[in-house]
């Protein structure tokens, strides 16, 4: 491996962390200040150090193949995480190293998982910051970086590969640069347009700033304790709504659509799977919630619509405490944890294009027990799938519950009952933020042990690179020459 090159590449991801990180200043000084030192000599020490690695490493930064990419993606996700927690030490929002490093992984992969007990009393600046970790890594840090980096002569396709969630990457130019560059533009459009609605909705700028970042990445961090069950308004909780499922949509389609193929969405497979099931989980659950003590249908409808849509997208943010709803409606809860939403979109899970591809291929073994001989192949969006991708998507399923259930007895072993170690794993690993028992939507993950914060540290990174990508890595092969 080339080590300077990915230093180099690495120093990048510190500078473009270092200067996002001032646009806190505003927001602090515009609210008095208090945090303004903490965030600029946070911002000071990343520059320096990003400058340093770059420094080191700029000889060989054309050097970036397969290897380096792994490499830079998943340790990028690392030392952003380790530098960008610098503000919640500094300011002393969270004193602790390891509280702080959960927080701001927890913002960098949009789990939304939080220890702070009281987000109301941190500083504008600081939480500000803390929304923005999730907008940057909604869209990708790395591929933030493949947009800028053919600048300095550095290419980006290894990297893209490594980072872009999905099953495949499809390039909408032939520019990898230039395909970073477009979906990284309707990112930005969806996010001002969601946070213009909030604003009229009667948002103030600041949260609904806040909002769109944590939306639009299916993140979940809220400026308010009570998430946005605190604003009482069913046009901001619809706008909400709206922008978690179009988040947890492939961006390339919305793409297409903007350039005038707005038919392209219900020729996809994977988005027509996507729109019936949030539709179905939503009949099942009003049905199940009937009798709850919400007094309305539009607000039960409403509070069930939230609900399902922020578990489904992997969001997070809540208006409902799920956990008071009947155990069935929490086992499907659950279950929608582990699917997310669809492949090359911000949100989390195993992602619906592979469960779609899954039961394809379940009913097609179905057809071969009546005609053994039949050759049957599995299509999506009208082509025949590779058998290869197949063989991918069911070792990637096997692999994602087998890490679930591991990780689960982990947590369980650190003091946790099961319910919500099983919870806690599910939530960071599928990128959601609240899950179960202890760690359930009206609570925090200030009680989990300190050496269980860096196990949902990790699910959370393996989660958000999709498990090959960091896995990969404690392969003897992956450092063998």
């Amino acid at each position: 491996m080339n080590v300077r090159a990915v230093l180099a590449v690495l120093g990048f991801i510190l500078v473009i962390v270092g200067i996002l990180m001032g646009a806190a200043l505003p927001f602090s000084y515009w609210f008095g200040g208090e945090d303004a030192l903490a965030i600029i000599v946070s911002l000071a020490i990343t520059l320096a150090a990003g400058s340093t690695l770059w420094f080191i490493g700029r000889e060989q930064r054309h050097d970036v193949g397969k290897r380096e990419g792994f490499a830079i993606v998943a340790f990028g996700w690392v030392v952003a995480s380790l530098f960008g927690c610098l503000p919640f030490i500094f300011s002393g929002v969270i004193p602790s190293f390891t509280d702080a490093f959960f927080e701001t992984m927890s913002g960098f992969t949009t789990t939304g998982a939080t220890i702070l007990p009281n987000i109301e009393a941190v500083p504008s600046g600081v939480l500000f910051w803390r929304s923005l970790t999730q907008w940057i890594g909604g869209m990708g840090i790395i591929l933030l970086s493949v947009a800028i980096l053919p600048l300095l002569g550095v290419g980006g396709m290894q990297l893209f590969n490594a980072e872009v969630p999905g099953l495949t990457v499809e390039k909408l130019t032939p520019r990898i640069s230039q395909t970073a560059r477009i979906l990284w533009m309707v990112y930005a459009l969806f996010t001002a347009l969601e946070a213009g609605l909030l604003m009229i909705g009667g948002m103030s700028l600041f949260d609904a700033l806040c909002h769109s970042f944590t939306t639009l990445s299916t993140g979940g961090f809220s400026t308010k304790n009570a998430s946005i069950a605190h604003f009482q308004s069913p046009f901001i909780q619809y706008v909400i709504i709206i922008f978690m499922f179009l988040a947890a949509t492939n961006f390339t389609l919305h793409y297409r659509a903007l350039k005038g193929d707005v038919k392209r969405y219900f020729h996809n497979d994977e988005f027509v799977f996507y729109t019936l099931l949030v539709l179905g989980v939503v009949l099942v659950v009003s049905i199940g919630i009937a009798s709850d003590y919400l007094p309305g249908v539009e607000e039960k409808f409403r509070s069930v619509l939230f609900q399902v849509v922020s578990i489904t997208t992997t969001t997070g943010f809540i208006t409902a405490d799920y956990q008071l709803w009947a155990p069935a409606i929490q086992l499907i809860f659950l279950l929608m944890m582990f699917h997310g939403g669809s492949a090359g979109s911000t949100a989390g899970g195993i992602k619906l294009a592979r469960i779609l591809l899954m039961v394809k291929n379940g009913f097609n073994e179905i057809k071969r027990l009546v005609h053994p001989k039949a050759v049957i192949p599995v299509r999506f969006n009208g082509r025949a799938v590779e058998q290869e991708i197949i063989t991918e998507v069911l070792g990637f399923f096997g692999l994602f519950i087998s890490l679930f259930v591991f990780m689960t007895i982990v947590m369980a072993a650190l003091g946790m009952d099961i319910k919500s170690a099983a919870g806690a794993v599910a939530a960071t690993l599928g990128n959601i933020g609240p899950g179960f028992g202890s760690v359930g939507p009206v609570d925090t993950y200030a009680h989990v042990p300190v050496l269980g914060k860096w196990v949902l540290s990790f699910c959370m990174l393996t989660g958000r690179l999709e498990l090959f990508t960091i896995l990969v890595l404690f392969s003897p092969v992956f450092w063998k020459r």
